[in-house]
């Protein structure tokens, strides 16, 4: 049974401090990578190649534009094998490897980063990518903490970059024509929104199958893996397998659990609908959150709800105990829609063919095909680096709420700020990194 207990201060601090949607893509066996010139294809370097890294490379290729010219890891085993993927998918041998981003990201001849880390080192890479005039497709939630948001959104814009956050629902056709649903008012006026998330991790043999005991035990790092790096500015914890490779998500000090892994897609889905993407709630409170048993080694709710009013009235309540997906709930209908799941309360505003109105919202169809083209015009992506930020934003107060009791947030989304609360204000604009690593 999960154990009721409050996360604490420091461990706030130490934070603050999937199954992915199948693309519409065309392939290049299609097209044919030929008919591109070399002069009009986008050179990319890929940050962090292990999980959805690969993916990401690889779908990329796909695309006769672009060309992967440079993958970064701190783990050299991993790293070999996926410059040996990237160079049989792409048909040459020139695929550079690196284990310092910073070397990468200095290259002249690279255009475009691809950002898919874990959380605690998106902040560092994007604003480096973005002060050296790389445009930057970087994996949800943007940012560990609330503040490397901030820092990012100012970075990005100072510097101009084509920014894309990887909440690939926007560019699934289900998902926009439910937000354009209830942007024409099908359901009436919104009342109240579910966002259903996955429930947290007790202990690392209840993760993954496969995950087994002997993974959960200190142990020296392996050669082929430079731990110090993969660290970065979090804290240096004693080596176990079972904090590294997705299960990082667990930790504290590299994510913040099932909550930030998965509202940046589906509360994004949700701002989107309410028009909100520049926007956010004006209350925030944390309830029911639970957290592993003290000797697990994982530390992040397993379960939680986190509610947040806007000044409109509506209200949205992300929690584990929904469904996983978005559901709207109107005066005079409601609406889900999952990855695998699009229903209503009237069966006919889920038909592929259904126009929901005259309210368009901007049509992606394939999230990664989005971004090259916005490196190309220059025009904004689906998903920009602020819109990434305000999406994930309630879930840095339901956070925040917890670590102080419970206690409801006062936001101004206009500024930015905790009102009336100095300790809140101080606790969330705090950042704890480890030297050398600075966020300004």
């Amino acid at each position: 049974m999960n154990k009721k207990h409050k996360i604490s201060r420091r461990g706030f601090l130490t934070t603050t401090a999937s199954t992915l949607a199948a693309p519409y893509i065309i392939p290049s066996t299609v097209l044919g990578r030929n008919t591109v010139a070399p002069s009009e294809r986008i050179t990319l370097g890929v940050v962090g190649v292990k999980g959805v890294g690969s993916y990401n490379s690889k779908v990329f290729l796909r695309y006769p534009d672009a060309k992967i010219i440079a993958l970064c890891d701190v783990d050299s085993k991993v790293l070999d094998t996926r410059v040996g993927e990237i160079n049989e998918q792409a048909g040459n041998k020139d695929c550079a490897k690196y284990r310092d981003f910073r070397e990468m990201i200095a290259r002249d001849d690279i255009d475009a980063v691809c950002i898919a880390t874990p959380d605690h080192w998106h902040a560092l890479i994007c604003i480096a990518a973005a002060e050296a005039g790389k445009d930057i497709y970087c994996q949800k939630p943007i940012t560990h903490t609330f503040a490397e948001g901030q820092a990012v959104v100012e970075a990005v814009k100072k510097n101009g970059v084509i920014f894309q956050v990887g909440s690939q629902q926007r560019s699934r056709a289900d998902f926009r024509q439910a937000c354009e649903l209830v942007l024409n008012g099908h359901i009436g006026k919104v009342k109240h929104i579910e966002i259903g998330l996955p429930t947290g991790h007790m202990s690392a043999t209840d993760a993954y199958a496969g995950h087994k005991t002997h993974h959960i035990t200190e142990q020296t790092p392996p050669a082929h893996l430079d731990y110090n790096a993969w660290c970065g500015p979090s804290p240096k914890l004693p080596y176990i397998p079972a904090r590294l490779h997705f299960h990082w998500r667990w930790h504290s000090a590299f994510g913040a659990g099932q909550l930030m892994d998965w509202i940046g897609h589906h509360n994004d889905i949700a701002h989107w609908s309410l028009g909100r993407d520049y926007s956010g709630p004006v209350e925030v409170q944390a309830m029911n959150f639970t957290f592993p048993d003290k000797d697990s080694i994982y530390d992040t709710a397993v379960d939680y709800e986190v509610w947040s009013k806007y000044d409109d009235g509506v209200s949205i309540s992300c929690s584990n105990k929904y469904p996983n997906g978005t559901k709207w709930i109107g005066e005079d209908g409601w609406i889900f829609c999952a990855r695998r799941e699009f229903t209503a309360s009237q069966t006919s505003w889920t038909k592929p063919d259904y126009d929901p109105g005259p309210k368009k919202l901007y049509h992606s169809p394939e999230h990664h095909r989005n971004f090259l083209d916005g490196v190309k015009s220059r025009q904004p992506c689906i998903c920009p680096a602020e819109v990434g930020h305000r999406s994930i934003t309630p879930g840095h107060l339901g956070r925040l709420s917890q670590a102080l009791g419970g206690r409801e947030i006062h936001w101004d989304p206009v500024t930015e700020t905790v009102l009336n609360d100095p300790e809140a204000s101080l606790l969330l604009k705090r950042v704890d990194y480890r030297t050398p690593w600075t966020l300004h």
